[in-house]
């Protein structure tokens, strides 16, 4: 009897071990697996109610892709360029553009294809087309291409003059290559902006839309959908969107588009004049009747304001170290709109082309008067 309670005893024990250990952790398991971890015979979620209406904001953007999305084009440009250890190597360039009419003329910015010796367009649909380079304008950061296709539909060209700050604008492009994105913003000011390559921008758009590397010559639109801008540069420190992003406005296209298309180039206007601007002090140095303008220091011969009458100096003298001709014309105004420097004239000069007739208002002396200019051919005149 006393060698069975030792053997009892072990087979309790053993027997209270298998019991805590497998046999009531397994069926706990079991339990648990059956009642709340188990494979469910039906899943059970919550889902949105079927065909919920988009609101008016919403359907407003969507028309807006709609609309333009077919005349958005992807253009990419290729150039040789040289490298120090490898001589002349190919490279390859992508930016935006959009359809102006159904002969396949295209608009988008001058750097997006200047210096390509290769010029390919590919549409929303993705069918690519080589493309031909119809006319450049480098000061405006302009250029017109044009593929040969079927069935184009052009975008509607809107008018960028009295814009307002805050108004809804829809960017469409290829940004990094991702064709046809579109993004959202507005209008966030109307500024003059220098682009990198010098080109001086008089009132461009300047948007919080994103617009990245690739959107350049892309459509920036009004909420109506028509096109109000042509999208070219950002401002960011590490070369990506951030909330600053400039287009050129469409009527500075416009105004050159005709010159574009039928002569390659932009006959840029001038007055056929070398001029100094005035400030307070030199009017009340050398005695002239206002404190503003432009003086005539000298007349191209033949020119527009030679043919015109005006009058360049005949007194020298020296501004610092340069020698000027004082007695001049002294330019206050053309067509009625104020000149106080060269910027002025640069801009009025923009909404002109070679041939138009301009009043130009003078002070001879004393003698204030207006003179009819004929503008001549910019780089006809010196």
């Amino acid at each position: 009897m006393k060698v069975l309670r030792p053997l009892i005893l072990a087979l309790a024990i053993a027997g209270g071990f298998f019991y805590f250990t497998t046999w009531r952790s397994n069926s706990a398991g079991e339990l648990r697996s059956s009642n709340w971890f188990g494979r469910p015979t039906q899943v059970e979620i919550t889902e949105a109610a079927p065909n919920e209406p988009l609101d008016g904001e919403e359907q407003n953007n969507i028309s807006v892709y709609k609309k333009n999305i077919p005349s958005v084009v992807n253009v990419t440009s290729r150039a040789m360029t040289f490298d120090f250890f490898y001589g002349l190597v190919p490279q390859e360039g992508q930016g935006s553009g959009f359809v102006i009419d159904k002969d396949g003329h295209i608009l988008t910015n001058y750097h997006v294809i200047a210096d390509a010796r290769q010029v390919e367009v590919t549409l929303h649909n993705r069918k690519k087309y080589k493309a031909t380079v119809v006319g450049t304008d480098p000061p405006h950061d302009l250029a017109v291409i044009q593929i040969k296709a079927p069935d184009l539909l052009p975008a509607v060209l809107g008018d960028s003059r009295n814009l307002q700050v805050g108004q809804k604008v829809y960017a469409i492009g290829n940004p990094f290559g991702l064709a046809g994105t579109m993004t959202r913003g507005i209008v966030s000011s109307i500024r003059p902006v220098r682009e990198p390559n010098g080109a001086m921008i008089d009132e461009a758009i300047q948007t919080d839309a994103a617009i990245n590397p690739g959107n350049s010559g892309g459509p920036l639109m009004n909420w109506h959908g028509e096109v109000i801008g042509i999208n070219t540069m950002i401002l960011s420190n590490v070369g990506q969107n951030a909330g600053i992003g400039f287009a050129i406005p469409i009527n500075t296209a416009k105004a050159v588009l005709n010159d574009l298309m039928t002569l390659g180039r932009v006959r840029r206007p001038a007055l056929g004049v070398r001029t100094i601007p005035i400030s307070a002090e030199l009017a009340d140095e050398i005695g002239l009747p206002v404190d503003y303008g432009l003086l005539i220091i000298q007349v191209v011969p033949g020119g527009s304001a030679d043919q015109a009458g005006l009058r360049a100096g005949t007194e020298r003298a020296y501004l610092g170290n340069t020698q000027i001709m004082l007695g001049g014309d002294l330019i206050v105004a053309i067509d009625e709109q104020k000149v106080e420097d060269e910027d002025d004239l640069a801009q009025i000069m923009d909404n002109h082309r070679a041939g138009d007739t301009v009043k130009v208002t003078i002070y001879r002396g004393k003698k204030k008067m207006d003179v009819s200019v004929s503008l001549g051919e910019a780089r006809q005149q010196v």
